[in-house]
């Protein structure tokens, strides 16, 4: 019998399809439940991460605020401070010394100001110089509980008002002395030798005789600044001050407080 006698299969036993038990039991699914479910995931996702940009946007700039805030009232204080220390220079190269209330008369006679220059407070002595030719508040504004922003308005009863001085001063000296002692600093207590808390994000600004001025850490609860010594930084024991030196230590005017309204 030849090959074309053999009897022929049946061309479905080459072509059967396994049967659905052979492939497991899977569930049916719909197919169009598949991208639903996909596109449900995904918008889930993407509203999470709306929301925790959401709650970054409204937090980040507070922080940004308050950090960088601080940061540039600090830059602005050192920078004015040491703009009123070279006013304090000159003056001292033209009267003496700095000035404080021994030099109210020679101011008068120099200047022929008609600004009032009696007084203790740093605003008061600080209106010497304003005399003498200083022709901005500005720089003797800085960061304070209390402070005002100036207007700039240098006439006799408006120069220096109270609330547009920020920075204390320790009068009585003189460029003579020694390069370290405090002259300027803020942001101080009225009546204190300790600064507030909260001034510059826990640091303070100190102007020195030889015009260095610079942030300082408080160094202690009660708001002082201790020096490299272990002192105080307005102690007469710390080592800065001529002997016999009796610290005169004016502070700024400013408004009177409110009823309710925080105090020094």
């Amino acid at each position: 019998m030849n090959d074309q006698d053999q009897p022929q299969g049946d061309d479905s036993d080459w072509n059967e399809e396994p049967e659905d038990d052979d492939w497991g039991d899977a569930p049916d699914e719909d197919p169009e439940s598949v991208p639903t479910k996909r596109f449900w995931s995904l918008g889930m996702i993407v509203l999470w991460i709306v929301m925790i940009l959401l709650a970054i946007g409204v937090s980040l700039p507070l922080f940004l605020r308050r950090s960088c805030g601080d940061g540039m009232s600090r830059t602005m204080a050192i920078s004015n401070a040491r703009q009123v220390g070279l006013a304090l220079l000159e003056f001292d190269q033209e009267f003496g010394k700095f000035p404080d209330e021994s030099t109210v008369d020679a101011v008068l006679r120099g200047t022929g100001t008609d600004l009032d220059l009696a007084g203790q407070s740093s605003n008061a002595l600080f209106r010497q110089l304003i005399a003498y030719g200083i022709q901005s508040e500005d720089i003797f504004h800085c960061k304070h509980p209390r402070a005002v922003r100036p207007d700039n308005i240098i006439t006799p009863g408006e120069a220096l008002k109270p609330g547009e001085v920020g920075f204390s001063y320790v009068a009585g000296l003189d460029s003579s002395q020694a390069a370290g002692l405090p002259l300027i600093a803020a942001p101080m207590k009225e009546g204190t030798t300790s600064f507030h808390e909260d001034g510059f994000a826990g640091k303070v600004v100190v102007l020195r005789l030889d015009l260095s001025a610079s942030a300082l850490e408080l160094g202690d609860a009660d708001g002082g600044v201790v020096t490299e010594d272990g002192k105080a930084l307005f102690d007469p024991e710390s080592g800065l001050w001529p002997e016999g030196y009796e610290l005169d230590l004016r502070h700024p005017e400013f408004p009177r407080a409110r009823a309710g309204a925080p105090g020094e």
